[in-house]
């Protein structure tokens, strides 16, 4: 029997994934009859059926199943033999793959990765940004090393560090009641029209919970997937919304007329972290890099 090749493994995982012949070849980047190919060849391989297809839809078959699980696990281990390898000597001198959900990248990345230019001219530092769930999914695959996101978020077999406080600012207009309340508290927004990110966002959930509100005692007039889209429907009195620190300190308001106010209590606020596989070699190496992270949140 001949052996499959991890080309050939990325194929089948990939079809598994996707369900479909031509979105699986997009995501590993070849066409369509390469992967097809690259399949036919691993059953040939194996001597088996993996992949059973007709005119509407392609699924695996149970054994298909097992050996994407296996291939799974294998392809993880290859991707930490090459981290291993990269991160071999002294940190910051191979390649990481890092992803960083879209509340937290625009804000942190910049300084960061201008000042690993500055530290670590060798090193090469490659982003992704996507939703939390997307992320933590690539990671278990392997096709990522690292990731920044709002924790707590649920996944198995994964470490964290958690970095810094990142807290929320009521944005309102001056007109509002809101802003000239004397005491700000997140009991305050009960009731209120609050402007936040679509479903799937962590953002949402980490500010609802942080104010210690559900979805059914505010009104959510909108939802947007992106904070200046909410920042411009605030600005035109639809609404108020949460704000994280680090984009207020980013200048998000801009040269609207909001008002951007702390909550007089503790806790509204979100956890910043990172988080990795279990089984990774590199673990000193996040370290530095999430104390790296922590010291520019600070300045």
């Amino acid at each position: 029997m001949r052996q499959p090749t991890l080309r050939q493994l990325r194929y089948l995982c990939a079809v598994a994934e996707h369900q479909h012949f031509g979105q699986a070849a997009s995501a590993c980047h070849v066409s369509q009859s390469t992967l097809s190919a690259g399949i036919g060849e691993l059953e040939d391989a194996l001597g088996v059926c993996l992949v059973e297809r007709n005119n509407r839809r392609v699924f695996l078959t149970l054994l298909g199943e097992e050996v994407v699980e296996r291939a799974r696990d294998l392809l993880v281990n290859v991707e930490d033999m090459i981290s291993l390898c990269a991160g071999a000597g002294a940190p910051f001198q191979g390649r990481m793959r890092m992803g960083v959900i879209p509340t937290v990248a625009p804000y942190l990345l910049p300084d960061l990765l201008g000042q690993i230019r500055i530290r670590h001219p060798a090193f090469k530092l490659f982003i992704r940004e996507d939703l939390s769930r997307a992320l933590v999914d690539s990671l278990l695959a392997g096709e990522l090393d690292v990731l920044l996101l709002a924790l707590p978020f649920p996944a198995e077999q994964v470490e964290t560090m958690s970095l810094f406080e990142d807290d929320f600012f009521l944005a309102c207009l001056d007109s509002h009641p809101l802003a000239t309340r004397r005491v700000l508290k997140s009991a305050d927004l009960k009731g209120e029209s609050l402007l936040l990110l679509e479903e799937g966002h962590c953002l949402r959930d980490h500010a609802l919970e942080a104010c210690k509100l559900r979805d059914s005692q505010v009104g959510l007039p909108y939802q947007a997937t992106s904070l200046a889209t909410i920042v411009q429907m605030v600005a035109n009195d639809i609404g108020v919304t949460l704000l994280p620190s680090m984009a207020v300190k980013a200048g998000i308001v801009g040269d609207t007329a909001l008002k951007v106010r702390a909550f007089d209590q503790a806790g509204v606020t979100r956890k910043i972290g990172l988080m990795w596989r279990r089984k990774t070699p590199r673990r000193v190496e996040f370290r530095q890099l999430g104390e790296l992270i922590a010291g520019l949140a600070e300045t």
